[in-house]
């Protein structure tokens, strides 16, 4: 079983920072991509960043020289750093992670979502 625990979200001011942070546990799981995508009320699911087991980071135009993606693979945690938030920023964040687990195979994994909001 694999379980992602997110953290770091609330509510914050327009210009003001977060960090989103994900920790993946499991049991013979081997991981390869790690991201953050977000769902704002009535839209789609867009990816927000991501980051490959090497260090290769993938950015939405609409975040790009705001947010910084990062992560420790001894711990297996992904970290989100947003800055200059916007109004636009709010959403719901999904903590996803693609890899492989032993029997099972390769695959997507969810959290349960962290709410980020922007407000003044």
């Amino acid at each position: 079983q694999v379980q992602l625990v997110e953290s770091g979200g609330g509510e914050v001011q327009p210009g003001g920072s977060l960090r989103l942070s994900c920790a993946a546990s499991g049991t013979s799981f081997s991981i390869f991509t790690m991201g953050w995508y977000r769902q704002a009320p009535g839209k789609q699911r867009e990816l927000v960043a991501s980051i490959t087991s090497s260090g290769s980071t993938n950015y939405a135009d609409s975040v790009k020289g705001r947010a910084s993606i990062s992560r420790d693979n001894t711990k297996n945690v992904v970290y989100l750093q947003m800055n200059s938030l916007k109004y636009e920023d709010t959403a719901v964040y999904y903590c996803n992670v693609y890899g492989r687990r032993l029997l099972v195979g390769i695959g997507d994994y969810w959290g349960q979502g962290i709410q980020v909001t922007v407000s003044s």
